[in-house]
């Protein structure tokens, strides 16, 4: 029992601890205030973004020079606009290649099968079109039904099937066929010309900032459920009171997986910006997003323990309340300063500081549930067991994603504090 108590001494954190924790929790409420506002922002800039390049590519159908280069093809133009640009610069660039890339490959493939189907007359010209739309077709949306190939190309498989298609049937002779193919190319790269422009060079959204700042402030909205969880815990209210414990934030964090990964496909094909230059290690944001969610999960059944019916005697809660709320306050400064390395960018704490910290709650845990938990023979072990062990577990996690950040500063490149 001595043993515990000099542990838990040693890991207690001090008054200046809590007030910082208090800090902590304001400065995040600020942050996400200040998010709200920005999100807000970056959604009229786009929509304005957005409209000028709308202006812009209606000139090429508008202004009589322009026309009469390419003619009524300057619908393509404008339909390129629409259907490409997005509200990342990534996406809007890896959406313009895709779409050339389908273009110019479907609009030969479509080319060389109505050049073909004119050697075999009317009717032969009719079976050697169908038969060719219907191989490549079928080729075509197989591949988009491949997992790898559906995450990162699906949109360039689907204008290749579009435009093979349009191309193929569309019975025309061969020297039109040709002409057509190369006036609709060109109305296609002066849309995806004017989209890149006004993406990049106008107030530019970059997935990868979001990705990061999004990954950094996961931990933040953890360590709070964390904090949150514990003080409800041994709150002296009902339970009607414990069930108000804000949970969505751990919720949106658990199905945040599919907008992590198109963030971080979308980054990829960005330029380098700001501290983000080529390579940049985008698949270790994935990880740490899915060891969060695993941390998430558990929190949730923290939850679930709390707001179960079968809970220890207010007397029994006493005895272990400074114990378990110094291992809750621990943790959720070890879950802010975690996202605090990666938003500011910068290494070396994680492993000289938290790591130990860590390692000392675990040790304290595990005393507390060899010594505390034995001297109780009554029902009352199995909720605070059930609680304990949940701890236990996420500390553990805690550990694991303490390592992935510190690889990350390592490969990214954060700079050493």
């Amino acid at each position: 029992m001595s043993t515990t108590m000099d542990i838990s001494s040693e890991n207690e954190p001090s008054p200046n601890h809590e007030k910082q924790s208090k800090l902590f929790f304001l400065s995040n409420v600020r942050y996400f205030i200040d998010k709200h506002h920005e999100q807000h922002a970056k959604k009229v800039i786009h929509s304005i973004k957005v409209g000028t390049a709308l202006v812009l590519v209606s000139l090429i159908y508008l202004l009589d020079p322009l026309f009469e280069q390419v003619g009524e093809n300057a619908m393509w133009a404008i339909m390129t606009v629409v259907v490409v640009y997005d509200f990342y610069a990534g996406a809007t660039l890896s959406k313009g290649l895709l779409r050339g890339i389908g273009t110019i490959s479907g609009g030969g493939l479509g080319c060389l099968a109505a050049i073909l189907s004119e050697d075999f007359g009317k009717t032969g010209n009719t079976i050697v079109v169908g038969t060719s739309v219907f191989i490549f077709g079928a080729l075509a949306t197989y591949c988009r039904m491949i997992p790898s190939i559906k995450k990162k190309y699906d949109y360039g498989f689907l204008i290749f099937i579009l435009t093979f298609s349009l191309v193929a049937v569309s019975g025309l002779r061969a020297d039109k066929i040709s002409e057509l193919a190369r006036e609709r190319l060109t109305t296609i790269g002066m849309g995806f010309a004017i989209c890149i422009i006004t993406s990049f060079l106008i107030f530019p959204m970059w997935a990868g900032e979001e990705l990061h700042h999004s990954t950094s402030s996961k931990f933040n909205k953890l360590a709070c459920c964390i904090e949150e969880c514990m003080e409800a815990y041994f709150s002296d209210s009902e339970k009607e009171g414990r069930q108000s414990i804000n949970m969505s934030s751990c919720k949106s964090i658990l199905h945040s997986k599919s907008s992590d990964e198109s963030l971080a496909n979308f980054a990829r094909w960005e330029p380098w910006h700001g501290s983000f230059g080529f390579y940049y290690p985008w698949e270790k944001y994935l990880q740490i997003g899915e060891l969060l969610r695993e941390l998430a999960s558990i929190i949730l059944s923290l939850q679930a323990c709390i707001q179960s019916p079968l809970q220890p005697s207010t007397r029994l809660q006493q005895v272990i309340k400074e114990k378990f709320n110094n291992v809750g306050i621990s943790l959720g400064l070890t879950m802010h300063e975690l996202g605090e390395s990666i938003m500011k960018m910068r290494r070396g704490q994680e492993k000289v500081l938290m790591l130990p910290g860590l390692q000392s709650i675990e040790l304290e845990l595990s005393i507390l549930s060899t010594s505390e938990l034995q001297a109780i023979e009554n029902v009352e072990a199995l909720p605070i067991a059930n609680f304990l062990f949940l701890l236990m577990e996420i500390v553990d996690k805690v550990k694991v994603i303490a390592k992935e950040v510190e690889e990350l500063g390592q490969v990214a490149g954060f700079q050493s504090k």
